[in-house]
């Protein structure tokens, strides 16, 4: 039986002071988070930050339990609890920033895939968001010494112009993220997908670089700090064990070598500053505003 988005919603806006101007990040665990990196990313943004949860989905009627098991754990009055797989949705304010946010850093859903996704088109139209930032990860032919590239799409024509964007392409076996993307458009509320490389070929391990410049590039763009450079020591640590891997496999070694010429020959965009990025974007929000 298919459940409603009034049954599985918890919304609690009304009960906190309004944000300003705010803006809903999601990252799910999933399919287009590979190695944990967008979802770790938002970890790390919000880690130091005071949040408040405005709203979350009940996980029962949207996950296989014999696929995401629930965890049982002690509480501090050493009483038994269990912890569900979580999707809820943190306000934070950023009074030194362009705009306040509103993350989603969940799980991808097994089931309802429809209802869940309403769920977050309706957190972002009860909240008054103009724009919903999706983060993920993919597996690419990148080396692990260089910063990875962030690519970021929109199907809104208007968005595409301001901040250099393409319009997505990509065509086959999608996840939940897609499916938002699509629900959004559909609601005509605008979106941006950005999206990080991994190297390929160290999948098993943690990639704070790729985290970090997905970091970087939300700074940019959102104009909110995202705290990324406190990421510095463990970027530090995971090259020293990348380097270790790759440097024990003479036939890695020289793949790596190949990704580096390729990564430098390749051709950067021109994008504009960090400022003008935050410019064009709150015009763009502005011009959203007062048109509704």
């Amino acid at each position: 039986m298919t459940s409603s988005v009034d049954e599985v919603l918890g919304s609690y806006w009304d009960e906190v002071a309004p944000l300003r101007n705010p803006v809903l990040l999601v990252a799910l665990h999933g399919l287009f988070d590979i190695a944990n990196v967008a979802t770790s990313a938002l970890d790390w943004m919000i880690k130091e930050r005071d949040t408040t949860v405005i709203a979350d989905v009940d996980p029962d009627p949207f996950f296989d339990f014999t696929q995401e098991r629930p965890d049982v754990f002690l509480d501090e009055f050493d009483e038994r609890c269990i912890r569900w797989p979580e999707n809820e949705f943190h306000a934070i304010r950023y009074p030194e920033g362009a705009r306040d946010l509103v993350v989603l850093n969940g799980i991808e859903p097994h089931l309802g895939w429809n209802t869940f996704t309403e769920c977050i088109v309706s957190v972002a139209r009860g909240i008054g968001c103009n724009l919903v930032v999706s983060l993920g990860a993919a597996a690419e032919q990148v080396p692990h010494t260089r910063v990875p590239f962030v690519v970021g799409s929109t199907t809104n024509s208007d968005l595409a112009s301001v901040l250099g964007l393409s319009k997505p392409q990509y065509q086959g076996p999608t996840g939940v993220a897609g499916v938002m993307l699509h629900m959004l458009d559909e609601a005509n509320i605008p979106s941006v997908s950005l999206r990080v490389g991994v190297p390929h070929y160290l999948m098993s391990a943690q990639h704070p670089k790729s985290a970090a410049a997905l970091l970087q590039h939300l700074q940019h763009v959102l104009g909110v700090p995202t705290d990324h450079a406190q990421l510095r020591d463990e970027i530090s640590r995971w090259q020293e064990l990348h380097d270790a891997a790759v440097e024990g496999d003479p036939q890695a070694s020289t793949y790596v070598r190949m990704l580096e010429q390729r990564h430098d020959q390749a051709a950067e965009n021109d994008m504009p500053s960090g400022d003008d990025l935050a410019a064009e974007l709150e015009q763009f929000l502005r011009d959203q505003r007062n048109d509704d």
